[in-house]
């Protein structure tokens, strides 16, 4: 009998990971065990996930606010900082920030307006119109934008992130000024000096910053790329990732992931004889429309997956072909020709009109996303997503 049920994603419980446990036997013990408990088939292509969280701590990929701070004054001087394109975030940046101040005398603090890189508003756009700000060409100074908007508050979290970020700033010891501007260069009236906090558009900052005579040059993914003094660290992405672990230490994006899945895929063939895909997943790749925050604040979905997820869909509209190929048939005879076309389809299908509306999007960034959404950020504890279907098509 044909599967009537498609792609089925499922959160699975695991225990709580401490750093050294041997996570690639938790996740296949925790997933086989899953599936027995509900009379569920291990199928070829099924989907293993698991959050990046989890492999961090197991990991234990730490590092301290006294880490960070020893860093950026080792690669800065330790002097005056500009610190730019920050995110708006207690959990992301807070922490970061702490250790940025501590290892300098003083911070230039340039914020994006009207909002950050991942759509967290300091300002909206209409008050922006309203009073005249050309967000592309304007920089304000703290006392102009304090005179021009006021105090405004997070919707979500209620907090003031000038203030809040200022404070962090002084509390840590550094001198600070607070500048709103979008263009990376315009720090450079402020300091040669540069650190850029943006995640996904990091490399045109540097080059315009390196283009217009700025000293130093860095990013987020520039510090913490080595060990220091016994820390964690992540050579790819160094800060970009991380998240508050505590008041004075945060938890690195992972490492050596690509070993791990490999490692998790073996472990599920020696015990089950079927092989599964298997990848580690972040923040997922879309956008709130009511909060309008872009949720993806990591630098990948996805750092690690095994070989069977790269790549992206090669899908057909099926909509597509009832109204324009087949809009003639009915029944049985349209199901055969759709049936007869998708299995004929070519192994690349960029530029035909039978593909159009699909989502052209790498696998890793469309499967992270579900992931993501079905494990959720909360209370759920899932650390760890099953999943069947996602490569069968209408002919299975």
């Amino acid at each position: 009998m044909e599967r009537l049920i498609g792609t089925v994603s499922r959160g699975i419980r695991g225990p709580i990971v401490h750093e050294g446990d041997n996570l690639s036997d938790i996740v296949v013990e925790s997933v086989t065990k899953a599936l027995e408990s509900e009379n569920i088939q291990i199928r070829e292509k099924d989907i293993i996930a698991v959050t990046e969280s989890i492999l961090g701590r197991a990991q234990g990929n730490y590092a301290t606010i006294d880490n960070i701070a020893t860093d950026i004054k080792n690669k800065t001087g330790g002097e005056t900082l500009g610190v730019i394109f920050p995110i708006l975030s207690r959990n992301r940046f807070s922490i970061i920030l702490r250790g940025i101040a501590k290892g300098v005398k003083k911070v230039v603090l340039m914020l994006s307006y009207p909002s950050d890189e991942v759509g967290n508003h300091l300002v909206s756009m209409d008050l922006i119109d309203e009073k005249g700000v050309n967000p592309y060409s304007d920089v304000l100074t703290e006392k102009e934008w304090r005179e021009k908007f006021g105090v405004i508050l997070h919707p979500f979290t209620g907090v003031d992130y000038i203030q809040f970020y200022k404070d962090i700033i002084t509390d840590a010891g550094a001198e600070v000024e607070i500048i709103f501007g979008n263009k990376a260069t315009d720090i450079l009236s402020y300091t040669k000096n540069v650190l850029t906090c943006d995640i996904h558009t990091r490399a045109r900052s540097k080059r315009l910053l390196k283009a217009n005579g700025a000293k130093v040059v860095l990013g987020l993914d520039d510090i913490m790329t080595e060990s220091i003094n016994g820390s964690g660290y992540n050579a790819n992405y160094g800060l970009l990732g991380a998240n508050k672990a505590t008041e004075d230490k945060i938890k690195l994006f992972p490492i050596k992931c690509n070993e791990f899945v490999l490692e998790v895929q073996q472990k599920m063939f020696e015990k089950t004889g079927k092989k599964v895909e298997v990848m580690i997943y972040g923040d997922g790749a879309f956008k709130d429309p009511m909060g309008k925050i872009w949720e993806l604040a990591d630098p990948v979905v996805s750092p690690g997956y095994t070989d069977g997820l790269k790549g992206k869909p090669n899908e057909i509209k099926l909509k597509y072909l009832a109204d324009n190929d087949f809009a003639d048939l009915k029944g049985e005879e349209l199901e055969k020709a759709v049936n007869d076309y998708i299995k004929n389809k070519g192994n690349d299908l960029t530029g035909d009109m039978s593909s159009q509306g699909t989502t052209p999007r790498q696998l890793t960034d469309l499967i992270g996303s579900l992931c993501d959404l079905t494990s959720g950020s909360g209370d759920k504890g899932t650390p760890f997503i099953y999943i069947q279907g996602y490569f069968d098509n209408y002919t299975d």
